[in-house]
């Protein structure tokens, strides 16, 4: 692996990524900037930013809720877990923020990366009672393996009815939207139609392109939150996320389905728009 030279600043960092799997970008510094206190030469560090051989992310200190800045990669957390942070991170808060208790009933639905790290964020936080949702069989199979308490193949049976039967007619406490995409809208439906009376759906699911419909009639005495509502991506998040990985607990190895050299990008893309059904976490290599 050949390293070119970098320059890390105390206000930004311009560098140039010898790894660069995912969304998140990886690197081993060369050079250190005049001022620079928290990062040495050597260090390994990471930051959230687009795919590119050059970017620019902040190296302050300051303001940690914002996840783009460049952080410290924790020697015990190594390169193919590494991708799986800023998605780990973020679901420490987004399960914060759904203040789940231990006698609670969770619905997840969708698990792609977003609902696989939080069912195992949640489990690791001691949900009690946690059901997976998802169509796809693969994704199924490996919730089961992640330890869901209960998983409902949406593709075989109703998800409404099933978690209706699970909770005795009562209905989830907490109903955790992690579909978007096209499937979104149907899934937000039935997560209003399994929630229980006031119950929250809480929505991290992006990119359906279409609205997504709030008939009034469902939605009286229930909760919807959006996302990072009320919080935020701060110190502790990174700090547990860094920890869950580095022991194992978030499993971000199962999670790993393929690899490709960058070069290949375009068909790690379309494994991943058109058949989702064989693959879950997907890696580029830039040291091929």
């Amino acid at each position: 692996m050949q390293h070119e030279p970098q320059h890390v600043e105390e206000r930004r960092a311009v560098e140039r990524f010898t790894r660069h799997q995912g969304i998140l970008q990886q690197v081993e510094g060369d050079a250190v900037g005049e001022g620079v206190s928290h990062f040495a030469l050597g260090d390994r560090v990471v930051a959230l930013a687009p795919h590119a051989e050059y970017t620019v992310r902040s190296g302050m200190v300051a303001g940690p809720d914002d996840q783009s800045r460049v952080v410290a990669l924790p020697d015990d957390v190594s390169w193919d877990r590494a991708p799986y942070y800023p998605l780990t991170a973020g679901s420490v808060t987004w399960v914060d923020v759904g203040e789940s208790g231990a006698a609670d009933t969770v619905v997840i639905l969708g698990q792609g990366l977003v609902g696989s790290l939080m069912l195992q964020v949640m489990k690791a936080n001691g949900a009690g009672h946690v059901v997976a949702v998802d169509a796809l069989d693969n994704r199924c199979a490996l919730a089961k393996e992640l330890g869901a308490d209960h998983v409902i193949h949406a593709g075989q049976q109703d998800p409404v009815a099933a978690v209706r039967r699970l909770t005795n007619g009562a209905g989830a406490h907490l109903v955790v939207y992690a579909v978007g995409g096209p499937a979104g809208p149907k899934a937000f439906e039935q997560g209003l139609d399994m929630l229980g009376v006031d119950g929250t759906m809480h929505l991290i699911g992006l990119y359906e392109d279409q609205a997504l419909s709030l008939p009034s009639s469902k939605i009286q005495r229930r909760r919807i939150l959006g996302g990072y509502y009320g919080a935020s991506i701060g110190l502790a998040s990174y700090r547990r996320a860094m920890s869950l990985l580095a022991s194992g607990v978030v499993q971000a190895e199962r999670m790993t389905t393929h690899r490709y050299p960058f070069t290949d990008a375009d068909k790690a893309f379309d494994l991943l728009w058109n058949r989702p059904g064989e693959a879950l976490g997907v890696l580029l290599d830039w040291e091929q």
